[in-house]
């Protein structure tokens, strides 16, 4: 019981939710090996010694609810010409096993009506309190003294019915069944429907009465033998068959008496034999556990296709994120951001001509002209700081867009992408990311800022320069971080000219060499998590759909497993 409430909880935690070409088979097929673990296996684990279950099935007119009658003595389910007649499935049984019937141990999703009416005085079409307020998803149950203590009867809907909800359901019904009562006719008993059933019971070794209804008294030689050596190719060889003539009903819609006594009497007999039943129903027990274990396994197949499509997916978006943020970092690290409009404003602040030759002639003067240059040029850091926060901006947005753009192409060219992003455009980011990428550099900027204030703190000779020239400091860092390739090893002087240089021998006059290289080391991190942050946002897009319907659940290959070991112990 441990081992099949554990495959229980387990199979219940399973979801396939992408669009996968084997992904609704495959849900399918976990439905359905849950509704029988529910069912059937599990509540005859918990008790072997409880009726067996057998149930009448079959296709649309076989006759099926005409031999319950049969089998009951009396019209206790419905007949006739409209189909589908078995709208709700009835289950006959002896008054003394109503402790097993009664109450959820099988089929515990179908509600329980109980029939109250004197069934064998019904009119023939009638169906009576059978019918009730019994819906497809109720379970109409008549006790009476005509079925034998032991073994219960259970009308099924036609197999081929052509509603849904009745297939479905004598589906379910039929995967609960200890034994299988199979009804066909003379002219019908070659179709495909009927023989995938069958085919299903010889897999789970079920115990199969094929009944031959209908069949002319001429005819029955031939059409017997035909059909018993269908039965020995497909592996049912050991099915019981039994034939009941075509004959007319009485005025009550009930067949001559005896027509389905062979039939009867077997049923009778196996209800009394204790072991035969507890051997039928441990054969078709273990025959149903280890069919669940090899539908888990085709399962199993389906829930690693749909965890690799996940991946796929993940790992497209996680790439071209990726690869943006490497775009966007070599951006910032060859010298391209210093062209044009931020090379422009860097040489407005820090000046050209006598400047650069008297900065170059002698380093050691700067200290003495820096806080008088600073002081009365605020307003050019500012300006170099805008053009390198409108440069970098640029490079963020541009390649989160490639970006952007990729993904959505890649995931759209797998049926499992088109079904998360359905008609949503993903190709471009998100409304709103230009002015995230703005804010993210003014926050890098002012950290920046930060630093050279944390860097300046206790240095009385150099106090004096940071208070005043705070934002020319920072631009020049920001110059030096942009310049620096491979590291902190060089600068593109062939990019930015001299300009920066000047930047580094300043900050070098103020700070020291060791301090400036430190500086523009936390600097590119800073900025490299900024960047970071804003293109996980716009990856978490795509991975937010992805999560919403991730596959999960527990190993199938290895409940499996454990199934198919315990069938073979048992």
């Amino acid at each position: 019981m441990e081992t099949l409430e554990d495959a229980r909880a387990g199979i219940a935690g399973v979801v396939l939710p992408l669009a996968l070409p084997d992904a609704e088979e495959a849900r399918r097929t976990l439905a359905e090996v849950l509704a029988q673990l529910d069912d059937y296996i599990i509540p005859r684990y918990k008790s072997l010694d409880a009726p067996l279950l057998a149930v009448v099935g079959g296709s649309t007119g076989a006759g099926k609810s005409t031999l319950v009658n049969a089998l009951a003595g009396f019209p206790v389910t419905r007949a006739g010409a409209i189909r589908p007649t078995t709208r709700q499935p009835i289950l006959l049984h002896h008054p003394h096993d109503a402790q097993w019937i009664e109450g959820k141990r099988i089929l515990p999703n179908l509600e329980r009506i109980r029939a109250t009416a004197a069934l064998s005085s019904l009119p023939a079409g009638q169906p009576g309190a059978v019918a009730g307020d019994a819906t497809v998803s109720s379970l109409v149950l008549v006790a009476h003294e005509q079925i034998p203590q032991g073994i219960a009867v259970l009308d099924a809907p036609d197999v081929d019915s052509i509603s849904d909800g009745n297939r479905r359901l004598a589906g379910q019904l039929l995967a609960a069944a200890d034994l299988w009562v199979f009804v066909t006719t003379a002219n019908r008993y070659a179709d495909a429907v009927p023989w995938r059933l069958l085919l299903d019971a010889a897999s789970r070794d079920i115990t199969v009465a094929v009944v031959l209804d209908r069949v002319p008294p001429a005819a029955e030689k031939e059409v017997r033998q035909d059909l018993q050596d269908m039965l020995g190719r497909q592996g049912l060889a050991n099915a019981r068959l039994f034939v009941v003539h075509e004959t007319v009903l009485d005025d009550r819609g009930m067949l001559p008496a005896g027509s389905a006594g062979e039939l009867r009497h077997w049923l009778h007999a196996l209800a009394a034999d204790a072991a035969e039943r507890s051997s039928v129903a441990r054969r078709t027990l273990n025959g149903a556990v280890k069919a669940a274990a090899d539908r888990l396994e085709s399962v199993a197949v389906a829930a690693s296709a749909q965890e690799e499509a996940a991946r796929r997916l993940e790992h497209a978006a996680g790439e071209e994120y990726g690869e943006a943020l490497g775009r966007i970092i070599d951006a910032t690290k060859d010298g391209a951001l210093l062209r044009g409009e931020v090379l422009a404003r860097w040489q407005d602040f820090v000046g050209t001509g006598e400047f650069f030759r008297a900065l170059e002639q002698n380093v050691g003067r700067l200290r003495d002209r820096l806080g008088a240059y600073f002081r009365g040029e605020p307003a050019p850091a500012v300006k170099v700081e805008t053009a390198i926060e409108t440069g970098l901006q640029a490079v963020i947005v541009d390649q989160a867009a490639n970006a952007a753009e990729n993904v959505d192409r890649r995931w759209r060219s797998e049926p499992a992408g088109r079904q998360l992003l359905g008609p949503d455009d993903f190709s471009a980011p998100a409304a709103g990311f230009d002015a995230k990428a703005a804010l993210a550099i003014r926050q890098w900027q002012e950290g920046l800022m930060e630093l050279i204030r944390t860097q300046g703190q206790g240095k009385r000779t150099q106090a004096r320069w940071l208070s005043f020239g705070v934002n020319g400091l920072g631009a020049a860092l920001m110059v030096v971080v942009f310049s620096m390739t491979a590291g902190l090893t060089g600068l593109e002087i062939g990019i930015a000219g001299g300009t920066a240089v000047v930047g580094q021998r300043l900050l070098e006059a103020v700070f020291g060499e060791d301090a400036v290289r430190r500086l523009a080391q936390q600097a590119r991190r800073d900025l490299q998590e900024q960047c970071q942050r804003l293109l996980d946002t716009e990856r978490d897009r795509f991975l937010g759909r992805l999560e919403a319907a991730r596959p999960s659940g527990t190993d199938l290959t290895d409940h499996a497993r454990k199934l198919r070991r315990l069938a073979a112990a048992a």
